[in-house]
């Protein structure tokens, strides 16, 4: 309650803290000028501070006469934080501490990729009598079960190097390609290949799994937060986050305040549909990207099948492509289309080689043939550019911001798309924001992630709540 000495000595250490964690180092004398509080108060702070091991004593000021001054300082290790990047195609983990330095950094297969590894693993010790008797409630419950033992395994690995325990870590944020429900931080919907494990990734599931507090948010807003808070719109009052990958997303900030909107659904940009009447998504996902390969041949132009199945490429572009592929709920296969359509031909080897062109061929083949001067990659890109140029027109149109940042797996190949795209806003749209690359690139999620469960954490401490 205001005005009670337990709110003064928290407004007076939060004074304090903040100085310290703004200016650095100071002395006892530094603070009281730096904040206005008298001597006496800031001694008593400063060892209550100490007592919670938020400050530390650090070596002797530099000053010319008399006694040599006794440096205060933030305890940036007091504590430690988390960003975890719950992607389509990685899991990121991030350790970062009170300044917000990360620390540590390490990426993992996608979940559902290790999950079924755990689950042939755990199927090849069972009997088919016994794998027939699990009904498909049991069978839900035990996929949540996994899904949250393998994040809680991830993390843990990365403290226990670290030499950290579960008591160090005050809070994490979590990054989910989906919908997430502001006020139950339930999931309303998610990309593929995560569909069905949205009671899983749920803020209430999160919290249960793990024994410190937790944050939930989608995946383009925290990525968006990390480019404010340290890469590409650092300080820009009104800037737009556009994802581009496995699926396709928009973050907003206003000074440095995330837009959620009406059931979180603010950026959901994947429902726009553009002049021709498609589904934005539909055309700007990995799986539009390799759908208008499809259509200009590229397949089959980049690479002969012989070549492919003579080297690992094959195999890990087959891996990519099941854990990037986003599927058209419209059709009932993630490529929606036969071999003859791309040839003309249908000829049985013609199909044969165009299959395997196809199950093959990436996005980031796409791009990378497109920078050694193939010609079908080049058209593909500026087509695909167009489109991308043409949901970017609308959202300036409509938010008017100074700056667009293209990330994500496909968006961050700026040295591809920028030139086209600037050319395109610089004749055709009626508001010219300026257009960047991500800084970030694949940590801008567990960045933002970061970010929040270092404002969590620090609020939390300004307001004296119990770091037991």
């Amino acid at each position: 309650m205001a005005g009670t000495p337990q709110y003064l000595r928290n407004l007076n250490e939060n004074l304090i803290m903040d100085a310290l964690i703004n200016q650095g180092a100071m002395s006892r004398a530094d603070i009281s000028r730096q904040t206005g509080l008298s001597k006496p108060t800031v001694s008593s702070a400063v060892e209550h501070l100490i007592e919670r091991n938020l400050v530390k004593e650090t070596g002797r000021a530099d000053n010319a006469q008399g006694r040599k001054a006794t440096l205060i300082q933030f305890n940036e290790t007091a504590y430690y934080v988390c960003g975890v990047d719950i992607g389509a195609t990685r899991i990121r983990v991030a350790l970062a501490d009170l300044n917000g330095q990360i620390v540590a950094y390490a990426a993992y297969p996608p979940i559902i990729q290790d999950m079924h590894q755990q689950q042939e693993s755990n199927e090849s010790q069972e009997s088919k009598e016994s794998q027939q008797s699990i009904d498909s409630q049991q069978s839900n419950e035990s996929s949540e079960r996994s899904v949250l033992l393998l994040l809680h395994g991830y993390v843990n690995q990365m403290l226990q190097k670290n030499g950290l325990e579960w008591s160090n870590i005050r809070c994490i944020g979590f990054g989910i390609p989906g919908v997430v429900l502001p006020g139950s931080g339930k999931i309303k919907r998610i990309v593929e290949p995560l569909t069905g494990m949205e009671s899983a990734f749920s803020r209430d599931a999160l919290a249960r799994a793990f024994p410190c507090d937790v944050i939930l948010d989608n995946d383009v807003n925290m990525a968006a937060l990390g480019e404010y808070r340290s890469g590409a719109a650092v300080d820009s009052p009104l800037f737009v986050f556009f994802s581009i990958g496995a699926g396709t997303g928009a973050g907003i900030m206003v000074q440095g305040q995330l837009l959620h909107g009406l059931g979180g659904m603010t950026g959901e940009v994947a429902e726009m549909l553009l002049e021709n009447g498609s589904r934005l998504e539909d055309v700007l996902s990995a799986y539009g990207l390799l759908h208008l390969a499809k259509q200009q041949g590229v397949a089959l132009g980049l690479k002969t099948s012989n070549e492919l199945k003579n080297s690992n490429e094959l195999k890990e572009s087959n891996e990519i492509k099941k854990s990037n592929e986003v599927k058209n709920p419209k059709h009932s296969d993630a490529l929606p289309f036969s071999a003859e359509e791309v040839t003309g031909d249908n000829t049985d080897d013609n199909i044969d080689a165009a299959a395997d062109g196809l199950q093959a061929l990436t996005p980031e083949m796409i791009f990378e043939a497109a920078r050694s001067g193939e010609a079908l990659a080049i058209s593909v890109i500026k087509q695909y550019s167009r489109m991308i140029a043409q949901a970017l027109r609308q959202i300036s149109t409509v938010l008017a911001p100074e700056l667009i940042v293209l990330g994500g797996g496909i968006g961050g190949n700026g040295d591809m798309l920028l030139p086209i795209l600037r050319q395109i806003a610089a004749e055709q749209f009626p508001v010219k924001p300026q257009l960047i690359c991500s800084a970030l690139g694949e940590r801008a999620v567990v960045t933002g992630a970061v970010q929040v469960a270092l404002q969590r954490t620090l609020l939390n401490l300004q307001q004296g709540v119990s770091e037991e």
